[in-house]
C-alpha cells in the first residue's frame, strides 16, 4: 500500500499496483491547504491582529469559517480517496504535536508550551478534550461529507497516539456524536499501534477498533525510550532491536485472531530487505510505503514470500490469508 500526503500528488501514483492508501495524513493538508489552526477558525477573537488578518485573506468568501476548514479538508481527503477507489484508503487524523500546531495561523493562542511534545498532548488524547474537542469536530465534518455525501466509502478512519482503553471509548462516543459512528455505512475505524500499551493490550483494543497500524518510528521510540531526533542516541534507535520486533511479532497473530487486519507504515521497509522479510514471515496485511519506494519494496515482498512459500506461494494450511483488498503478494 501506499503512503500519501499531498493530494495534489496523488493521481500522479495511480499507476502504481498498489492495493491502497496505507496512511493519509491530515497534516499535510491542514498545513499546505488549510495553513490555520481550526481553533483559531472558530475563535477568532483570541488570534493576534497579524494573524486574523492573514486568515481574513484565506477564508474570504466564507461568511463561516470552520466550513472553510471543512472544505479545504474534505476536497484534500476525496482527491487521494478517488485516486485509489474503490481500494481501501486509510485516513489518519490529525497528529500534529504541540508545537506544530503553534505554528499554524493563530495556533499560538491555543498550544501549551511543553518539554517534550512528543510524549505531551497529541494525537486521541485531544480529541475529547476542551481544548480541542470543537476542531476535532471539524475534522469529522470533513471526513462525514467525503464519505457519506461524496460517496468514496472507501475511506477508513484511523486514530493515532491512543493511550488508553479509555481514550479510546471516549474517541469513539465523539466521532459519533458527529456523525461518524463505526459500522454505520461501512466505516471502519482502525488505532495506530505505536505505543506499547496497544501492543500489551491488544485483544482489547480490537474490540474497540477495526484494525491496527504499526507505527515503528514512535513504536521503537517508546519502547526503548529513545528520541530519534537526538544525535547523541543515534546509535540506540534501531527499529530492528528484539524489543521491538518481538512486539510486533506478539501484536500480528493475536490481532488477526480477533480478526482483525494489521499493517506497517514506517520508512524501514524502504531501507532494509531483511526488515520486510521479517515483516513477510510474520504475516502482517500489509506493508505501506512512500510512492518512490513502492516497487522496490514490493519486490523485497515477492522475493521473501517465494522464499516462505516456494514457486507456488501458496499459504500453508492453517496461516491466516491476507486479507482481499490488503494483499502485498500479487
Amino acid at each position: 500500500m501506499l503512503n500519501l500526503a499531498d493530494p495534489s500528488a496523488a493521481f500522479r501514483w495511480w499507476r502504481l499496483p498498489a492495493d491502497g492508501v496505507g496512511l493519509a495524513r491530515l497534516e499535510f493538508i491542514v498545513a499546505h491547504q488549510v495553513k490555520a489552526h481550526p481553533m483559531a477558525l472558530l475563535h477568532p477573537e483570541r488570534v493576534n491582529q497579524h494573524d486574523l488578518c492573514v486568515i481574513d485573506q484565506l477564508t474570504e468568501g466564507h461568511l463561516d469559517r470552520g466550513q472553510y476548514f471543512v472544505d479545504r479538508l474534505a476536497y484534500g481527503v476525496a482527491r487521494i480517496a478517488a485516486s485509489r477507489w474503490p481500494a481501501p484508503v486509510v485516513v489518519r487524523t490529525s497528529d500534529f504535536k504541540t508545537n506544530e500546531y503553534a505554528r499554524l495561523l493563530g495556533g499560538r493562542a491555543f498550544e501549551p508550551v511543553e518539554a517534550n511534545p512528543v510524549i505531551g498532548w497529541r494525537g486521541a488524547s485531544r480529541y475529547y478534550s476542551h481544548g480541542y474537542r470543537e476542531g476535532f469536530a471539524l475534522e469529522c465534518r470533513a471526513l462525514r461529507r467525503v464519505r457519506n455525501e461524496m460517496g468514496l466509502t472507501n475511506v477508513i478512519i484511523m486514530i493515532p497516539f491512543c493511550r488508553t482503553l479509555e481514550e479510546a471509548d471516549r474517541v469513539l462516543d465523539v466521532m459519533a456524536e458527529q456523525g461518524l459512528r463505526r459500522g454505520e455505512n461501512g466505516l471502519k475505524v482502525y488505532v495506530m499501534a505505536e505505543i506499547p500499551s496497544n501492543v500489551i493490550l491488544a485483544e482489547d483494543f480490537a474490540q474497540r477498533f477495526d484494525g491496527f497500524s504499526i507505527g515503528s518510528n514512535d513504536l521503537t521510540q517508546l519502547t526503548l525510550g529513545v528520541d530519534r531526533d537526538s544525535e547523541a542516541l543515534a546509535h540506540v534507535f534501531d527499529e530492528t532491536n528484539p524489543a521491538v520486533t518481538r512486539s510486533i511479532q506478539s501484536l500480528v497473530p493475536r490481532a488477526q485472531s480477533a480478526g482483525r487486519t494489521v499493517g506497517l507504515c514506517g520508512q524501514r521497509p524502504s531501507d532494509d530487505p531483511a526488515f520486510t522479510e521479517f515483516l513477510v514471515k510474520t504475516g502482517i496485511d500489509s506493508i505501506s510505503v512512500a510512492p518512490d519506494s513502492f516497487v522496490v519494496v514490493k519486490q523485497h515482498v515477492a522475493a521473501a514470500e517465494l522464499n516462505l512459500h516456494g514457486e507456488g506461494r501458496t499459504v500453508p494450511s492453517g496461516t491466516r490469508q491476507p486479507q482481499a483488498g490488503l494483499s502485498f503478494s500479487d
